[in-house]
């Protein structure tokens, strides 16, 4: 008789686990402990622990001992209405929320008060105890503290994703095995951004959080490609994406209504995520509905982002730099004072759309220096703004932008302050096609251009004086469109801090 490979690693290590929930960096709420032994073989066991009111993630960690004489405990959890999931011996750890929860087990709302958690016993050696822990979270702002990172640790560095994808559970499509047009799976876009080889991604479909839960299951395959929650806020009078949040949101704005973009702003906060404007300059009418931005009441210092460049906004008439770009209006919000970061989004409808042209997975790339591949970190660099926009998602691309003023040095982002007759010089790194053109701005204005070959640093002097001077940079092919663009350095008066 056959054995299947599951049956014989069994056999052969007497336990199996795979990648489950990401646990908290924090000390767990609650610890139970326990013994097996042979008396409980062929049992089950359950083990009674109390939700509190509030609980919005339930994460549990299990371990135990006496794996080398064959011990095996399954696992599994139940509420006051009966079996929420069975993971047996393969997930060692596992989450449940409202939005999502590990495969195996089953999301929906945690119910405050007494659950149980479900251990099996199919082999324990007579004479042998295996001692149990139960780590248990019960999480309030769950996606804050989710904050280890299920992928390897690679440190301080670049990374390259695409803030902007939607799939099966909104408007994505794509060809079926048959040719036919078909709502895409999650898994479509997810294989696309890995051959397209970057490292984070946010599935961002409208207004619902049925994502999350394909979503959970995918990140222990995609092991070097970090998945962030996400959700395009659409309503009448515009759209905003939500980064770092899962939990559900009342999206239905209406002027003088109960709910309001402040409110959802701040809930996200709270929680931990961030907010982006999307694609503010588009027309809003039959084409697009409530595409452009036009937002009742909407303060915009509670904004983290705005998408400059979106991905079928770019194939319009004038490009990334058209009327129809998110230029004017992120350049606006800056003339204000208000550090905001400019970001790009494929709003890629097609997972399986593997052509390099606008709007494909990737194509605006937003390129963030992070602390390493994290949610915590990629949503922080985000709100730090040390960002640039790769349009044609070139893998080795590279445009950092630094100011001086002779005394310190603000990276892109940052408020750089300056008083009168300090000597101000911009400071480039920039990897691009050859025969490409660095310009170097003041808003919308060339300050100077110069010729780049490959890769090299450029140091240019600022001589400008109106104040705030927004200066940023931005890299043009042979054919003067914009390959490459920056986020800005604000220059402003003396009695201005760094952001």
């Amino acid at each position: 008789m056959r054995l299947t490979w599951r049956i014989l690693a069994l056999l052969v290590t007497g336990w199996a686990v795979q990648a489950g929930a990401q646990v908290p960096v924090r000390q767990p709420d609650q610890q139970l402990t326990g013994t097996i032994t042979r008396a409980d073989y062929q049992r089950y066991r359950a083990v009674p622990f109390t939700v509190p009111r509030g609980t919005e993630r339930l994460v549990v960690a299990f371990d135990y001992d006496q794996r080398a004489q064959k011990t095996v405990i399954d696992l599994g959890v139940e509420d006051q209405h009966g079996l929420r999931g069975s993971s047996g011996g393969n997930k060692a750890d596992f989450t449940i929320a409202e939005s999502d929860a590990t495969p195996s087990y089953l999301p929906g709302r945690i119910e405050p008060g007494r659950w149980r958690l479900v251990l099996a016993v199919p082999n324990i050696r007579p004479g042998i105890t295996a001692r149990w822990t139960a780590r248990i979270w019960y999480l309030r702002a769950a996606e804050a503290e989710l904050a280890a990172s299920p992928l390897a640790d690679r440190g301080p560095g670049w990374y390259r994703g695409d803030l902007h994808l939607h799939s099966a559970h909104s408007d994505g499509t794509c060809p079926s095995q048959s040719g036919k047009r078909v709502p895409c799976p999650v898994f479509k876009t997810l294989e696309t951004a890995a051959e397209r080889g970057l490292d984070f991604v946010a599935i961002t479909d409208h207004n619902t959080t049925s994502a999350q839960a394909a979503i959970r299951e995918a990140q222990p395959y995609f092991d070097r490609l970090l998945l962030i929650p996400g959700r395009e806020i659409t309503t009448f009078f515009g759209h905003f994406n939500i980064f770092g949040v899962s939990a559900p949101i009342d999206y239905r704005i209406t002027p003088n209504g109960p709910v309001s973009f402040n409110a959802i702003a701040d809930r996200v906060h709270a929680l931990g995520g961030i907010v982006s404007i999307n694609h503010p300059a588009l027309p809003s009418g039959e084409p697009c509905m409530g595409c452009g931005w036009a937002m009742p009441g909407a303060d915009l210092a509670r904004v983290d982002a705005i998408e400059v460049v979106n991905g079928g906004a770019a194939l319009l008439p004038g490009g990334v730099e058209g009327p129809l770009s998110g230029m004017a209006f992120w350049l606006k919000t800056l003339r204000a004072q208000r550090p905001v970061t400019a970001i790009g989004g494929s709003d890629n409808h097609d997972g399986a759309q593997t052509a390099p042209i606008a709007g494909s997975v990737g194509r605006p790339t937003t390129v963030v220096w992070a602390d390493g591949l994290t949610q915590r970190a990629v949503l922080a660099g985000l709100r730090a703004g040390r960002v640039f926009i790769d349009i044609g998602g070139m893998t080795e691309s590279m445009l950092d932008l630094r100011a001086s003023n002779g005394r310190t040095t603000a990276a892109m982002g940052s408020i750089l302050p300056a008083a009168a007759g300090d000597p101000l010089t911009a400071h480039m790194t920039v990897h691009a096609m050859p025969g490409a053109r660095l310009d170097l701005m003041a808003g919308d204005a060339v300050i100077t251009s110069v010729a780049i070959d490959d890769a090299r640093d450029v140091d240019l002097p600022i001589d400008r004086h109106e104040r705030p001077l927004l200066v940023r940079a931005v890299v043009r092919a042979p054919d003067g469109k914009v390959i490459l663009m920056s986020n800005a350095v604000t220059i402003s008066g003396p009695d201005k801090m760094d952001r």
